[in-house]
């Protein structure tokens, strides 16, 4: 079972404007092995990305997606090889229609594709944020708490460790790499929750995978590392390999982030693809 998860920064940008001809999201797609995507940053409504993604879906692939509730902004979706059994949007008066958080059961297992706001240090942007940090952790322990299998995937917009950001010594004081944002990501890891990126690149600077469109940040690899697939213990330890899909050169790039993609070997007693 193999994951990716992707914030395409507008998936019609992703699609048309931003690759060279025979590159992009939709090429990147036919290639991909992943049996999963998650896609943040849409930036469509359901009609807009169902046309956007046509080609996907007339291959197969399986759709199921939660519309930005300002146009322009935000957007996640799950794509998926396998039928998605049932989607759900976050339980929240505040937050369950603004288009940052999707869930869905497919391939044997819940996957979120999540969309964690920018943030501002000190303003209401970042209150914002810390209250949909609060709902997003209360429904992560409803999910470790049901048993089944479980992968949080999105563009989180907080760097964990100094390892997880280029320049951490410039960005103490700045949303994303707050220290009560990464103690927050610190104890959804000892709820029992599993960087699985992190555990199976230990002790090294990233692998980034978001770099600034601006100047030399990513010939330089001057990035951040804020996107990340959080596991439940048991599908954690199933993960084999982990990577982060890097293009070969600025030119190439279709996002200013790169797909995460995680392979997990079946549980046990199940064959690929139940």
């Amino acid at each position: 079972m193999i994951v990716s998860t992707i914030n395409v920064n507008g998936i019609r940008a992703a699609i048309k404007e931003r690759s060279p001809e025979n590159l992009g999201l939709l090429p990147w797609f036919a290639a991909t092995t992943a049996d999963v995507v998650c896609l943040q940053e849409t930036r469509a409504d359901d009609d807009q990305l169902a046309a956007a993604l046509a080609p996907v879906l007339a291959d197969g692939w399986h759709l199921a997606s939660a519309e930005p509730h300002i146009k322009g902004r935000s957007g996640v979706a799950i794509v998926s090889r396998q039928r998605i059994e049932a989607a759900r949007l976050m339980d929240s008066d505040e937050f369950g229609t603004h288009g940052r958080y999707l869930e869905a059961d497919t391939a044997g297992m819940t996957v979120a594709s999540l969309y964690i706001q920018t943030g501002e240090a000190e303003t209401d942007r970042q209150l914002e944020k810390e209250r949909f940090m609060a709902t997003l952790a209360a429904r992560m322990a409803q999910l470790a708490a049901a048993g089944r299998d479980a992968v949080m995937c999105g563009d989180w917009n907080i760097a964990h460790t100094e390892n997880d950001i280029k320049n951490w010594k410039g960005n103490v004081k700045k949303s994303g790499f707050l220290p009560s944002e990464r103690a927050w990501l610190t104890d959804l890891l000892a709820s029992g929750w599993v960087d699985v990126v992190r555990v199976l690149h230990p002790d090294v600077p990233g692998p980034y995978a978001w770099w600034s469109w601006r100047g030399r940040a990513f010939d330089n690899d001057a990035g951040w590392r804020i996107d990340y697939q959080l596991a439940t213990a048991g599908l954690a330890a199933r993960a084999v390999s982990a990577r982060v899909e890097r293009a070969e050169a600025y030119a190439l790039r279709w996002s200013d982030h790169a797909p995460v993609t995680v392979e997990y070997s079946p549980a046990l007693g199940c064959e690929p693809g139940t």
